[in-house]
């Protein structure tokens, strides 16, 4: 497995993608968003799943994390079926986010890598994508990375998304 942590707009699925077109075997790809996509649409904006704040601060109740727990250890059971697995995260939690993968994870071996991006830079993406809450990457960029440890990070302020997907894939096993 392939775990990816970054903020918002931090350029983390476009990583992803390059990955999957320079890695040589077939890779799954798994994202947050689209684990929240797959939330009812009640609990994608409160009602114990989660909430985006009008300044970005997103916040998660009791519901979301054990839907998340159960979709972790389903994408964690693919692994340890044989497929080969690139998560797309942000770790809002920082260190106690990475502590319930590797919780799940058991022995599954996985290459922790960071997506760091200049706050700014990110903010100015997210205004560009138009589909993410203005303020969301500022208040992501560092938060996410707080007491995580990596393998490898990468930083997308000015390093493309290609560059960086070579970066990781010269460290797969």
């Amino acid at each position: 497995m392939i775990i990816i942590n970054g903020g918002s707009s931090s350029g983390k699925s476009g990583i992803v993608r390059c990955l999957q077109a320079v890695l040589p075997d077939p890779w799954l790809a798994f994202g947050c968003d689209s684990f929240v996509d797959a939330l009812p649409a009640r609990m994608q904006a409160g009602d114990g799943g989660i909430e985006i704040a009008a300044d970005g601060e997103v916040s998660v109740g009791a519901d979301f994390r054990a839907l998340e727990a159960a979709w972790t250890e389903g994408v964690v059971a693919m692994a340890r079926a044989g497929a080969r697995i690139i998560v797309d995260d942000v770790f809002l939690g920082g260190a106690a986010s990475q502590r319930r993968w590797r919780k799940a994870l058991g022995g599954v071996p996985v290459l922790w890598v960071g997506v760091r991006c200049d706050s700014a830079v990110a903010a100015g993406r997210e205004i560009a994508r138009g589909d993410r809450v203005s303020g969301m990457a500022a208040l992501q960029a560092d938060l996410v990375h707080e007491g995580v440890s990596y393998d490898l990070e990468v930083d997308t302020t000015h390093t493309e998304s290609m560059a960086c997907a070579r970066a990781i894939a010269a460290h797969v096993g």
